[in-house]
């Protein structure tokens, strides 16, 4: 019956003058206890967040097949960039990627001008007039048509819209004559100079080909490179989380074990003198206050007969209160 009786000297400490303060300090803890139900849920949120992530990265390790032992030590070895470096980095590289690209289809471009310039190239430098040669079945045939002015705009362009790679350009070459074979027959005039210039066209681009793949493979090097760095700030960033963790859950336990303390502190058992001063500030207690204890003591204890003429108050010193004695 111990706990109950912590109630009873605020009706003690204010007939002798002492201040209320047990309902503050218990607001104080219960919103300290709040913080700290509050603090756990975000740290469990974080931990999640790691978790998540380190779980992804083994995922992915486990499936690419990409890299030896020796490889891994590399990577290890590398050393971890700053976001600020990395965008400087990555802007560098698409810099002198475009210079390369650029410098590509100039040569494409040679290509392309060579193409036109042969005596039967005349046919497919503009539009297909589809009105005025009455090809009423033409845009039913051909899906996409193109010709070499369309082209040259295309290359020509500065307003982003034009071609990023030389493979768009040689894509559309090779649809100029795709599609005038496909609309013309095998045995006409226009088929027959598309079939030729079609194949000068391929042998042309047989001799830039390895340049492009070569291109390809650097530019598809350097995407992965910047992957790699993109993890390892990833990883750099989830391993300072952790770290941050660690310190909030060594403070979170310190804060606990202060709060422990103190509720054991607070919740301490009576001493011998205690119960005895408690059990003489209890009988000094006016006739109001004494009905509002013992109000108390029976709300928690609904075997407590608060009305009796004599009332037992347990607190190991065995005090027994009188009304005759009070009144």
């Amino acid at each position: 019956m111990e706990p109950v009786m912590a109630s009873i000297p605020d009706f003690a400490n204010a007939e002798m003058g002492i201040p209320k303060d047990n309902n503050v300090e218990t607001d104080m803890y219960r919103c300290r206890v709040d913080e700290i139900f509050q603090k756990v849920d975000e740290l469990e949120q974080k931990v999640n967040e790691v978790e998540q992530f380190y779980l992804n990265s083994n995922k992915k390790q486990q499936s690419s097949s990409r890299g030896s032992s020796i490889g891994k030590e590399r990577d290890k070895e590398r050393h971890v960039p700053s976001i600020k470096k990395q965008q400087q980095d990555a802007s560098r590289r698409e810099a002198a990627a475009a210079k390369r690209m650029q410098e590509l289809m100039r040569q494409f471009g040679t290509i392309v001008r060579q193409i036109t310039q042969h005596k039967w190239a005349w046919p497919f430098m503009q539009p297909v007039d589809v009105k005025g040669l009455g090809l009423h079945d033409y845009y039913e045939v051909i899906e996409k048509p193109m010709d070499f002015s369309t082209i040259k705009n295309q290359m020509e362009a500065k307003d982003g819209t034009g071609y990023k790679n030389v493979r768009e350009i040689c894509a559309d070459v090779r649809l100029v004559f795709n599609n005038a074979m496909k609309y013309n027959d095998e045995g006409s005039d226009v088929h027959l100079m598309a079939k030729t210039l079609l194949e000068k066209f391929e042998e042309k681009w047989q001799q830039l080909l390895p340049k492009v793949i070569e291109e390809e493979k650097r530019r598809e090097e350097e995407e992965a490179e910047a992957q790699l760095d993109m993890q390892l700030v990833r990883e750099a960033a989830h391993a300072k989380m952790v770290r941050e963790l660690s310190n909030e859950l060594y403070e979170l336990d310190t804060h606990l074990e202060q709060l422990r303390e103190t509720v054991v502190h607070k919740c301490r058992k009576m001493s011998t003198e205690e119960k005895r001063n408690l059990g003489t500030a209890i009988s000094r207690l006016s006739t109001e206050n004494l009905n509002k204890a013992l109000e108390i003591i029976a709300q928690s204890n609904p075997g407590f007969q608060a009305m009796a003429e004599e009332v037992e108050i347990d607190i190991d010193a065995q005090v027994i209160i009188r009304r005759s004695q009070l009144f």
